[in-house]
């Protein structure tokens, strides 16, 4: 267990291993609410946003929340537990290497700044937040270039990485999520002054900005998938047309094959001289004529015109 009094002991920051029984037994004495925060400690359990604010206890938050999710593996992810009080904060022990360039002394240094725990708490939720937006910018590259490929070369594999994408903005919207609730939680808990302090708003504006990126990011994936949708069906109609229209112009030598086939006993065209040239003469105008109706009608100018454009 490591306790900091920070800002000229005008609060403590008190990390603890909540692994480790004896650091979680260490912990000083807490009000009655505090104690539910610590058996869930000891239970190794998380506990969603709760908060105390009657008269005869010190207002209180506690809870937890994911700061660092792998993308691929469910199971590759960070928690962080937190009991907080104007004057005191205690959190579980930070992995610092699931920051981006914060090395535990400088995080400290910035905590030395706050005014109170509260201020405190809200600088490190700031930090995190922080991480969530260097992992969006690398996020906005692979949306940049999904972008182009749905263009330029549109496949199963454009399809998957669409998916993906879905599947890692929808990870970021709920992780931001329990965020957004500690920003509105807090003025509600320890009343409207401390919306005030200078470490809260800077990381309200930083979560909102988070926020609304991972919303657009969201829009623009829905949009993609729907562009996705539109191309699917209209090859999906282009290949059936073209399905239809060959099937179709082979109808008369189809049709003439199923007659020649056939073995009456009374065939004429056996004794014609030119009966062969004439059945190739009937099938060519029957065909010609079949096309003829066909493009009248419009049902195949667009086919003809995009195969024309896709060649080189």
């Amino acid at each position: 267990m490591k306790q900091l009094s920070l800002n000229t002991d005008k609060w403590t920051w008190i990390s603890v291993d909540i692994a480790s029984a004896q650091d979680i037994s260490s912990l000083p004495t807490l009000p009655t609410a505090g104690h539910k925060w610590v058996e869930s400690l000891k239970r190794e359990e998380t506990s969603n946003l709760e908060m105390e604010t009657t008269k005869e206890q010190t207002a209180a938050m506690w809870g937890a929340f994911i700061y660092h999710q792998n993308i691929k593996v469910r199971q590759k992810q960070n928690i962080l537990n937190y009991y907080l009080t104007d004057n005191l904060l205690i959190t579980s022990k930070l992995d610092f290497s699931a920051f981006y360039e914060l090395p535990e002394q400088q995080l400290i240094e910035k905590m030395q700044q706050a005014d109170n725990a509260i201020e405190g708490f809200m600088l490190l939720v700031g930090e995190i937040v922080a991480s969530f937006l260097q992992d969006i910018d690398v996020f906005e590259n692979r949306m940049h270039n999904l972008l182009w490929r749905i263009k330029e070369k549109n496949d199963e594999n454009v399809f998957d990485q669409m998916m993906n994408n879905r599947h890692e903005i929808l990870v970021w919207k709920n992780l931001i999520v329990p965020i957004f609730e500690i920003r509105e939680a807090i003025p509600e808990a320890f009343g409207d002054a401390a919306a005030e302090g200078e470490q809260f708003k800077r990381t309200r504006r930083r979560i909102n900005r988070c926020r609304q990126l991972i919303l657009d990011y969201n829009e623009e994936i829905g949009e993609m998938i729907d562009l996705e949708d539109v191309l699917s069906a209209h090859r999906g109609n282009e290949i059936v047309k073209t399905l239809t229209v060959i099937t179709m112009l082979f109808t008369p030598v189809a049709a003439f094959g199923a007659l020649w086939g056939m073995n009456f006993e009374v065939m004429p065209e056996l004794n014609w001289t030119y009966g062969y040239l004439f059945a190739i003469f009937v099938i060519l105008i029957s065909t010609w004529a079949l096309y003829y109706y066909l493009k009248k009608k419009n049902w195949i100018g667009s086919l003809l015109k995009n195969l024309k454009d896709d060649e080189p």
